[in-house]
């Protein structure tokens, strides 16, 4: 027995191969039974509709056809096994209805083939899933927007190339986070919105003779619009990329903050203490609270950013044409990438609207650092009407003798300032000990920074107001968009339900 022969009997000599169900169509079926079930059915129905009223079907045929439907067992197919008798779940759906109504169910499959089916298929599937992961970023939003409300007066310093920069406020930290998950749910919006749209009608490639509607189809299926080109609607892919780039961009930028709080948990920074739910103990040391969420957040945000770009590299150099590449093996990729980032958002908002804020510890340094002394500087200009770059070399040499005498910034003197100024301009400061000692104050630093985007406190409030509004006109977008998918199944149920007992 040579090779191929031995191949042959282990894998059979008829589609499907026994290697080929294990990997590809057995995993294919599970996904599809799983996801797309729901999604096919409502397929039959609204094309089912569109046919009658388009008089492709005489209304015999139609409640038929709708009597079929009706008696498809879901359950019975979400348990069934891939036994390799179908090639896959569309046509176990198709073989069942037959059965149910052999003399007219054939016609369902009227102008309309497993390419449109399909990609209309996977469009629903991530649109919902697109709904869930928004509504778990607006969620995180509002604890977000909570917590800064909390701590609008709560200074802290601020970093830059990881060494102490300036005074800022946690809220104002927090709401550079809000801007940035704003433009991730933006970016996730656009994405719904270019999935949001129908492709039935393209049939395999370019359409159909029958006097079919793709606007009725359309609006059936809740789509807001059509991809016109039958061309382009079943060879593009892009509403995928769209997605997992989203998905990918978001991941990647929740990272970055998850980074930051990980680091403030440490006892060296002392800023955060997460709530007793999200850490876990150590089974030797004592005095561990291990902030096991932001650890996990941390790596499962990788793996999200992860599938998302395996989906992105999938797509890669795939010919522009009806290809599988983009359909059964790639899907489950942005949905893993999807349900990921969607926890993550969840788990965030928890562990945000819990922890603790050392609010004390974060003004104490802040009041020793040198981050105050770019006031000090701004503070000459003013009272010494000397050049910005000459107020920087005096307290610049301020700063260089402080810390050689191993003073903090709250405990440098005027004459310590008056002895940089006659090095560098010959003569003392006109600024008084009254007003060195405010530029060194980093709640003053904060309380003047009050244009548009800085850490002052009423700023911050305006800023948050601004942002609520947005997030409540968004949030009230998502529960109509979910009450229009809602009443779409609703409708074609009904519909279809009414038929099979006419």
């Amino acid at each position: 027995m040579d090779f191929r022969e031995r191949i042959f009997q282990q894998e059979g000599e008829r589609f499907p191969g026994k290697t080929y169900v294990e990997a590809v169509l057995e995993p294919a079926f599970n996904e599809a039974k799983n996801h797309l079930l729901g999604p096919m059915m409502a397929i039959n129905k609204a094309h089912l509709i569109m046919l009658r009223e388009q008089e492709l079907l005489t209304e015999d045929e139609a409640k038929a056809i709708a009597r079929s439907l009706v008696g498809i067992e879901m359950e019975e197919l979400r348990r069934s096994a891939y036994t390799g008798q179908f090639e896959d779940l569309f046509f176990q759906v198709e073989s069942r209805l037959l059965e149910l109504a052999p003399d007219v169910a054939g016609n369902l499959h009227l102008a309309r083939s497993r390419n449109d089916m399909g990609i209309a298929i996977y469009r629903m599937v991530l649109r919902d899933k697109l709904l869930v992961t928004l509504g778990s970023a607006l969620y995180l939003k509002e604890h977000l927007l909570l917590f800064a409300q909390e701590h609008a007066e709560t200074v802290m310093i601020g970093y830059t190339h990881t060494q102490q920069a300036q005074p800022t406020t946690m809220a104002h930290y927090i709401m550079a986070v809000v801007d940035l998950l704003s433009r991730d749910i933006q970016r996730l919006l656009n994405a719904y919105r270019t999935c949001n749209r129908s492709p039935m009608g393209a049939a395999a490639l370019t359409t159909s003779g029958f006097a079919i509607s793709r606007d009725r189809m359309k609006e059936l299926l809740g789509f807001d619009e059509l991809v016109e080109n039958s061309y382009d609607a079943v060879c593009g892919a892009d509403y995928l990329g769209e997605a997992a780039t989203a998905v990918q961009l978001a991941a990647i930028n929740l990272g970055r903050t998850v980074q930051d709080m990980l680091q403030w948990c440490t006892q060296e920074f002392a800023v955060l203490k997460v709530a007793s739910p999200y850490v876990q103990i150590s089974s030797i040391m004592p005095q561990k609270r291990n902030p096991v969420s932001f650890e996990h957040m941390r790596s499962l945000l990788s793996s999200s950013a992860g599938n998302a770009a395996a989906v992105l590299t999938m797509m890669h150099n795939t010919p522009f044409g009806d290809i599988v590449d983009t359909e059964d093996d790639m899907q489950p990729y942005v949905w893993k990438s999807l349900s990921v980032l969607e926890q993550m958002y969840r788990l965030m908002a928890c562990v945000i609207g819990t922890m603790e804020v050392n609010k004390e510890g974060l003004l104490e340094r802040a009041k020793g650092s040198f981050a105050t002394v770019t006031e000090l500087a701004d503070t000459i200009v003013r009272t010494d009407r000397l050049s910005f770059r000459n107020s920087h070399h005096i307290v610049s040499r301020v700063v260089k003798e402080a810390m050689a005498e191993g003073l903090r910034a709250d405990q440098i003197s005027l004459d310590l300032v008056n002895r940089a100024a006659r090095e560098v301009i010959g003569k003392d400061l006109v600024m008084t000990a009254e007003e060195l000692s405010l530029a060194l104050d980093p709640v003053h630093f904060v309380k003047i920074r009050k244009l548009p985007g800085g850490p002052n406190a009423e700023e911050i409030k305006r800023m948050i107001e601004v942002r609520t509004t947005s997030l409540q006109s968004d949030a009230k977008w998502l529960e109509q968009e979910k009450q229009g998918r809602a009443q779409m199944w609703k409708e074609l149920d009904q519909r279809i339900a009414d038929w099979s007992v006419g």
